[in-house]
């Protein structure tokens, strides 16, 4: 998977803002490493449990009508754990010492979700380029489209 340089240049510079950083892992919803700034963490391993903490955290959420989940935090003797949702479908996973200021933490990791965002949204669809809809026999699939949803072709018709 090709990871945009800005976003790890973000999380470089995340890394460079807040000095009791250890790891920063971003993932999408269902645990899949997009990029990280980890040296002494599986980045794998945090991802796919930060995805399930993400998903049991958002159901004690809704559990009290308290909305969408925006950011979580694990308090911990060493440090914290703190989760930041990045859109629907990603979050951002800081692991910081015991010595952290937690609200820097939450300021510096708000500020570059708000960018790394940005940085993932895709473009608004009138900037794509025109995808094909009706392929010729020597043109390939621009995209992955479920078998039921293609038009039949019956014989005799």
């Amino acid at each position: 998977m090709t990871v945009d340089p800005a976003v790890l240049t973000e999380l470089g510079n995340l890394r460079r803002r807040l000095p009791e950083l250890c790891g920063s892992v971003l993932a999408t919803a269902d645990g899949m490493v997009v990029a990280h700034d980890a040296h002494n963490i599986e980045p794998d391993s945090l991802a796919a449990l930060a995805a399930a903490h993400l998903a049991l955290a958002r159901r004690f959420a809704h559990a009290v009508n308290h909305g969408n989940l925006r950011e979580s935090v694990v308090e911990c003797d060493g440090g914290y754990i703190t989760s930041y949702t990045a859109g629907p479908n990603a979050l951002l996973t800081l692991v910081t010492t015991g010595g952290a200021n937690l609200a820097l933490v939450h300021l510096e990791a708000r500020r570059a979700v708000r960018k790394i965002v940005r940085l993932l949204t895709l473009e608004p669809p009138a900037a794509r380029p025109e995808i094909p809809t009706q392929p010729g026999p020597s043109t390939p699939l621009a995209r992955r489209t479920p078998m039921a949803t293609l038009q039949h072709t019956f014989l005799g018709q």
